[in-house]
């Protein structure tokens, strides 16, 4: 199924020690190029979710961040070092005594002292896991809305498609009819300018001229490409480079047969070819 590399996903779960949200975002680019910005409880664990993402994902240029917010400080309920607070009340009392000047220290002072407050110990192990399986969870709704996306680019580029094809048929319809008119050209300039050919000669450069001007192989190999790419629009496969790779397939046919016109006509249907197959290359640019 045909994937954008634009979308954008987040997803938030609760855990036994705080609040873990996760959101990724891609755009399109030639490989997979992640940026992580985790906290740093799940720094250990980067690699794990990195491996995580380059298994949900080919290409892409995608930002990946997860934040945590601490049980304690989401319901102001905190815990007090009472070993702690004891030694440093017991502290204060002797700077007391030694010294009347002293201000009383405040409840303020002593909440501020460093690992006075405590947090509950956190399972390393048990939230690489939490922090796992919310990424995997946002990563399906990023490929989802990566798919749908997909699946509005292909409905875009059929449509081009069909209108190529629409063009090539026309430009059948018209290679007769311009290559005799060519002829009947040629023959009314040669009486103009009362010249007479031998007729071998005027044959064999009716010929060439027809030869140079012989469109059908170009014809053919722009259908050929159009079916190519309905059928790989429908692989369940990263397709992006195969259809670039088609898109500039596509520009060389349709180069050729303008450069090949006999006819104002066929020489219209090509610019108009190189327009389809430029609409058609910015789509591809955001599939994966």
């Amino acid at each position: 199924m045909t994937q954008s590399m634009t979308a954008f996903a987040r997803v938030e779960r609760q855990t036994p020690w705080g609040t873990l949200s996760c959101e990724v975002r891609s755009v399109n680019h030639r490989f997979l190029e992640t940026s992580c910005r985790l906290p740093d409880e799940l720094r250990p664990s980067e690699m794990i979710l990195r491996d995580a993402i380059g298994q949900a994902l080919s290409r892409g240029k995608v930002d990946f961040s997860m934040r945590f917010r601490d049980r304690e400080l989401e319901t102001s309920e905190y815990a007090i070092n009472t070993s702690m607070l004891q030694g440093l009340m017991a502290a204060t009392k002797q700077l007391t005594e030694l010294s009347v000047d002293l201000q009383p220290l405040r409840a303020v002072d002593l909440l501020r002292w460093p690992g006075l407050l405590q947090s509950p110990e956190i399972d390393g192990d048990a939230l690489r896991d939490e922090a796992l399986a919310l990424l995997n969870e946002t990563l399906q709704s990023l490929v989802d809305m990566r798919r749908r996306e997909g699946q509005r680019l292909a409905k875009l580029i059929g449509q081009r498609l069909q209108a190529i094809e629409g063009q090539v048929q026309e430009v059948r319809k018209i290679v007769p009819e311009a290559a005799s008119l060519r002829e009947q050209r040629l023959r009314e300039r040669l009486e103009v300018l009362k010249t007479e050919l031998d007729p071998g000669r005027l044959e064999q450069e009716l010929v060439m001229m027809a030869q140079k001007s012989d469109v059908e192989e170009e014809l053919d190999r722009l259908q050929a490409h159009v079916a190519e790419t309905m059928g790989v629009l429908k692989r369940d496969e990263p397709i992006g480079r195969r259809l670039d790779f088609l898109m500039q397939e596509f520009n060389r046919e349709a180069n050729t047969l303008g450069s090949k016109s006999i006819d104002t006509r066929i020489t219209n249907a090509a610019v108009e070819l190189k327009v389809l197959i430029e609409q058609m290359r910015e789509q591809v640019q955001n599939i994966e």
